[in-house]
């Protein structure tokens, strides 16, 4: 029995988010053994070949010129810093932890698309985004004994993140996406090489390490084009949801990897985070159900 899309869009999606949360625990592993500007620069380098290999395949490449589009030049801007930042984070405190700080970017870019992009938002969502943030504050415990400066570094890395996907939506619809992501990748593989030269720090990688520095690289690959392909086949109202998963994804990977035991403070602003962002995707499939009804179809008499 053939598979409906929005379910083949669910498992593409799921796929995906495994994918991320394998390079992120790939990620906090070489943190360990290399400085983050080195993981940064040799990761971006391997995705760089391979994401350039399927930009010729697809025929994507275009001129340079396109950096000269400012929402593709805050795109990559916004992904360099959530990317140093991510890993400074996530290699001093656990990743369950640094991933449900991420989980709440989307209530961050909807408050950004409230605010730059005038998009109207209901008391409901609000109140959903309200709930996130306090979701956000049970896991950072400001002023707790358990409370480390590295939850400040990953909300920033949050901020980056957000900044990057609200501008993405104003890149001209004439470049190709996979163009703009291979200009990313090799723009954080740049910017990875200066932070390494401005730090001094570095260390010969092993051929173990280039190796799981190649596999973050081909999981990251995998990530995206399943991602892309979920939204593409499935509604994104039944298919965003799924991004969740990697919560729980990497609950086991940093339990298994790097016993990493979550506690009841985790666990409450983790629920709270998933609960209020499924929500808040749920009243916008609610909201674009109205403005399709509500709009009209056919010309009015006497038109």
């Amino acid at each position: 029995m053939p598979l409906s899309p929005n379910l083949r869009g669910i498992l593409l999606m799921a796929v995906s988010m495994a994918s991320f949360s394998i390079n992120d625990a790939l990620a906090k592993f070489l943190t360990a053994h290399l400085h983050f500007s080195q993981v940064m620069m040799l990761r971006g380098l391997f995705a760089s070949v391979l994401i350039g290999a399927l930009v010729v395949h697809q025929g994507a490449l275009r001129s340079l010129r396109v950096l000269l589009a400012w929402p593709v030049s805050l795109r990559i801007g916004g992904e360099i810093g959530g990317s140093a930042l991510f890993l400074v984070a996530v290699s001093s405190l656990p990743l369950a932890n640094v991933t449900a700080i991420v989980q709440s970017m989307p209530l961050i870019i909807t408050c950004g698309a409230v605010l730059l992009l005038g998009e109207p938002v209901g008391w409901r969502r609000w109140l959903a985004i309200a709930a996130g943030f306090i979701g956000v504050l049970i896991i950072v415990r400001p002023g707790a004994d358990g409370f480390s400066q590295f939850t400040l570094v990953a909300l920033l890395s949050v901020g980056f993140y957000a900044m990057r996907d609200l501008v993405t939506k104003q890149i001209p619809a004439g470049i190709p996406t996979l163009f703009v992501t291979f200009l990313t990748t090799i723009a954080v593989a740049l910017a990875g090489a200066f932070f390494t030269a401005v730090h001094g720090d570095w260390s010969v990688p092993s051929p173990q390490l280039l190796m799981l520095l190649a596999l973050a690289a081909v999981m990251t690959l995998i990530g995206f084009q399943c991602g892309i392909l979920a939204l593409r086949v499935g509604d994104v109202s039944s298919v965003a949801p799924m991004r969740y998963s990697q919560m729980l994804y990497a609950m086991l990977l940093g339990y298994f990897i790097f016993g990493d035991v979550p506690d009841a403070a985790m666990i409450v602003g983790a629920t709270i985070i998933v609960l209020s962002g499924i929500y808040t995707f749920h009243r916008e499939r609610v909201r674009n159900r109205l403005l399709v009804t509500n709009t009209p179809t056919s010309p009015p008499d006497g038109v």
